[in-house]
C-alpha cells in the first residue's frame, strides 16, 4: 500500500454523529422534579421511596460520609439502620444537568443545623433512565456524601 492510499482518508470530511442535547427543558424539568422526590424522601425519611428511586442492582453504588457501599442490597441496608431524626438540611447550588434523555446528574451542597458554621455536605448523583416504573423510570445509579470543613 502506497503512502496515498494510507493518508487518502485523512482529508475526507469527517461525517460525525449530531452532538448530545445537553439541559433539553422538558428532560432537565422532569429530572429536577425527580430529585425534589428524592429530596423529600429523604428528609422523611421515606425508604420505600429512596429505595424505589435507586437502581436495583448489584452495580448501584453509594460511598457516603463513613460507609462505601456496593449494590443495591448493602444501600438498602444502610438505609434500614439510619437513624430517623436530624435529616433536614438545606440545599445550596444546586445543579442539574442532563445528557440526551435518559441520562443526567444531580450535584448539590446542603447545610444541617447539627454541622454549624465549621462544616458543608456535598451530594453528587448520577441518574440513568430505565424501563423502570415510576418517577419516569429515572434511578439514581451512582452516588456520593461528603461533610468538608468550610
Amino acid at each position: 500500500m502506497s503512502r496515498a492510499d494510507r493518508t487518502a482518508g485523512l482529508n475526507a470530511p469527517l461525517t460525525r454523529r449530531p452532538l448530545m442535547e445537553i439541559n433539553l427543558p422538558a428532560v432537565r424539568a422532569e429530572l429536577a422534579a425527580v430529585f425534589e422526590a428524592y429530596e423529600r424522601a429523604l428528609v422523611d425519611n421515606d425508604i420505600a421511596t429512596l429505595d424505589a428511586l435507586f437502581w436495583h442492582s448489584e452495580f448501584t453504588v453509594r460511598y457516603g460520609g463513613g460507609e462505601n457501599l456496593y449494590g443495591i442490597t448493602a444501600i438498602r441496608a444502610f438505609r434500614a439502620a439510619r437513624p430517623a431524626q436530624g435529616l433536614a438540611r438545606e440545599l445550596r447550588n444546586i445543579v442539574i444537568t442532563t445528557y440526551g434523555t435518559d441520562f443526567g446528574t444531580a450535584m448539590t451542597e446542603f447545610w444541617r443545623p447539627s454541622y454549624g458554621a465549621a462544616s458543608i455536605g456535598r451530594q453528587s448523583q448520577t441518574w440513568l433512565r430505565t424501563a423502570a416504573p415510576g418517577h419516569g423510570g429515572w434511578r439514581v445509579v451512582a452516588a456520593h456524601v461528603s461533610v468538608i470543613a468550610k
